[in-house]
């Protein structure tokens, strides 16, 4: 009896203790550092998300143009098409009558054909079987084509497949290159989010120390007061400053829960209860050189495909307007098996008779008031201005590239003065604080220390995210690495 309830005992405290680490363990926040909000945001965030698919959409774009020059195998079919009227037939002796006919016509062809890019043509193969049901005699007549090869060229015109095998590929590299980008801007926009939890989280403890300070200052300041040591004025005022301290706390509190719900919703976050942001500690110490910032952008950046591509894009509109200019030939040749027999479908195999056609088409403009001229000046036109809006584009892009390198490289040092800052404010105030309490200095000065405490906290904090804000602009402005020294490259085949 001793021995089960001695076993009973012992269950039921590991029973209890089990269940109190699991709610202990529960009520632990979940700490996020910044890699591991902006690793969620790659994964998860709607931006993320967006420029996923924007690339798949520029994927499959891509992957349809090349489809478009492989063989393409068709099959057309008409089974059948019912004919019944009153139709004009032209006799032997060059009469016509009209006479009721009652048809149906089934056709049944197998084409495979290829775009040749280079000189904008089209080659094919075809295969044909037609059959006609006259139900007046019940009789059936086949034709077959049992092969037939074609070959349809323009000699003259613009060639639409020639400059899209230039700008397609350039179009394509271009989507890669900003999807990059555009991931980077994910960590730039999860790193905002981060630093503003950040600091709620810190306004909120520092506004709790503040409450507690000032709550231990009034009531010391009360007894003083009873004692006549110090003027009602001062207790006021440090009632005040009591007061002022719960406001905050509340506000705190409301701002926080408003930057803890962008958080979640930015990251998609919606199973964690309690989370606690932990602040970067470790800070790159680099020293971005400008050349090789403007080097690694000139070659990784979208923007630099797009100027190219904008270049071709502008040299294709005058080629095609002077090709639509000109005169024009178009030529199509085709050489093939036929043949025809009535109600034996295998007979209209056998002996086939060639054909062959050939077809020589003249476009010649003779007069079109100008019109073809005004699109040659127009195409031309608007070549230059690409030009001049490249040009412009590029000086900007290098300004661009200047100011961002200088800018985070003065951020290293804004950052030191910030934390140094942070620290002294934080000393002084304990100091002044101590010396208020033996009486040594007036309230006014105690209040003026805390001010500038809680003003050097947030201008940490903002050095603080002003330098990891930096640090992504110009991985994003350079889509290159300057920590591991390399491109910064994607798997893209997980993304397809």
């Amino acid at each position: 009896m001793y021995k089960k309830a001695l076993l009973n005992t012992i269950l039921f405290t590991l029973f209890f203790l089990a269940f109190t680490y699991v709610l202990s363990a529960q009520s632990l926040p979940k700490k996020y550092t910044l890699e591991d909000v902006i690793n969620i945001a790659h994964v998860q965030s709607p931006d993320a998300f967006v420029a996923k698919h924007k690339y798949r959409s520029n994927y499959w774009e891509y992957k349809s143009f090349k489809a478009s020059f492989l063989p393409q195998l068709n099959l057309d079919a008409t089974i059948p098409s019912l004919n019944r009227n009153l139709s004009k037939i032209t006799l032997q002796d060059g009469s016509d009558i009209f006479l009721r006919r009652s048809l149906a016509n089934s056709n049944l062809g197998l084409s495979l054909s290829k775009i040749v890019g280079f000189t904008g043509g089209q080659l094919f193969v075809k295969s044909d079987l037609q059959r006609i049901d006259n139900f007046s005699d019940t009789s059936k007549q086949y034709m077959t084509t049992p092969i037939s090869i074609g070959f349809n060229q323009p000699l003259f015109s613009y060639n639409p497949y020639k400059w899209a095998r230039k700008i397609e590929p350039l179009k394509y590299q271009e989507a890669e290159k900003q999807y990059i980008e555009d991931m980077e801007s994910v960590s730039i926009s999860a790193t905002n989010v981060f630093f503003d939890l950040l600091l709620a989280q810190i306004n909120i403890e520092v506004s709790q120390i503040n409450q507690a300070n000032n709550d231990t200052l009034y009531k010391i300041a009360r007894g003083r007061y009873n004692l006549g040591k110090i003027a009602e004025n001062e207790l006021l005022q440090l009632e005040l400053s009591l007061l002022n301290s719960n406001s905050q706390l509340e506000q705190a509190k409301i701002d926080y829960e408003a930057r803890m719900f962008k958080f979640k919703s930015f990251l998609g976050i919606r199973d964690v209860d309690k989370i606690e942001i932990v602040p970067p500690t470790n800070v790159p110490g680099l020293k971005i050189e400008v050349q090789k910032a403007l080097a690694e952008a000139k070659t990784n950046r979208a923007q630099m495909v797009s100027f190219n591509r904008q270049i071709i894009e502008a040299q294709s509109g005058i080629n095609q307007a002077k090709a639509e200019n000109r005169f024009n030939v178009n030529l199509f040749a085709m050489y093939g098996l036929s043949q025809s027999a009535y109600d034996d479908i295998s007979a209209a195999y056998k002996d086939p008779q060639d054909m062959q056609q050939l077809t020589v088409g003249v476009q010649v403009p003779i007069l079109n008031w100008g019109v073809g001229k005004g699109k040659v000046k127009m195409a031309q036109s608007k070549m230059e201005l690409t030009k001049t809006t490249v040009e412009q584009s590029m000086t900007e892009f290098e300004q661009e590239i200047f100011l961002g390198v200088m800018g985070f490289n003065m951020q290293k040092s804004q950052l030191f003065i910030a934390t140094k800052a942070d620290t002294i404010g934080q000393k002084r105030y304990y100091v002044t604080k101590q010396r208020y309490l033996i009486g040594k200095i007036a309230i006014t000065e105690l209040n003026i220390a805390s001010a500038e405490k809680d003003l050097a906290k947030q201008s940490y904090v903002a050095a603080l995210r002003n330098f990891w804000k930096g640090f992504y602009e110009i991985r994003k402005l350079t889509l290159f690495d300057f920590v591991e020294n390399k491109p910064i490259t994607i798997d893209f085949e997980t993304l397809k």
